[in-house]
């Protein structure tokens, strides 16, 4: 299997989600469903597709730093040194959300945030130049695959781009760690990854 992410899988990814579409593809945990964070429409098709409840807010991927900070009011100190310092998939719900679709951000308006370590993703966020929205590609109830393999053929049918790239990828990957971090930056460890 080639080493590099294929670019014209990237360049489809990107011209996708800048349609408003839906995108299948793999990540650093499992395989997701993907859309343009930003765009309501585009939202509101994966809670529809998914059968997802109203309200249940959406995690997102980010290429750096940068990026986040832009979709987060003052964003606190401890959450750039947790992402600076991550080896392994980390997840932080972070407070204040601004500058998303409205069912993104919780009802509260944290949001949950991921910078992936994942070449693929890296490259479609870096070209795209916003975040996307990363939820587990199953119906609501299912488990989530953790290969190409175990997603549900109807799922795949629905989509408007679906990825080539590590469909024969095996391999299990562990769950991200979750932290939850306040606006004082006080913070709660709600899940390490690897844990049930």
């Amino acid at each position: 299997m080639a080493t590099n992410p294929p670019i014209e899988e990237i360049q489809a990814c990107v011209k996708t989600l800048r349609e408003g579409g839906l995108i299948l593809y793999p990540t650093d945990t499992v395989w997701g469903i993907g859309c343009d964070a930003v765009n309501n429409e585009a939202v509101n098709k994966i809670f529809s597709l998914k059968k997802r409840e109203a309200g249940k807010s959406m995690l997102i991927l980010a290429s750096d730093i940068n990026m986040v900070s832009r979709y987060v009011m003052g964003l606190p100190e401890i959450a750039v040194e947790l992402f600076d310092n991550a080896t392994t998939p980390l997840t932080l719900i972070l407070p204040e959300a601004v500058n998303l679709a409205r069912d993104v951000p919780a009802s509260d308006q944290s949001v949950g945030i991921r910078i992936p370590h994942d070449a693929f993703c890296l490259e479609v966020l870096k070209t795209f130049r916003r975040p996307i929205v990363s939820t587990s590609a199953n119906f609501s109830g299912e488990p989530s695959p953790s290969w190409f393999g175990e997603i549900n053929p109807v799922l795949i049918e629905k989509m408007d781009f679906v990825v080539k790239w590590k469909r024969e990828d095996h391999s299990r990957h562990l769950p991200s760690s979750i932290i939850r971090i306040n606006t004082d930056g006080s913070f709660r460890i709600i899940r390490l990854g690897g844990a049930n």
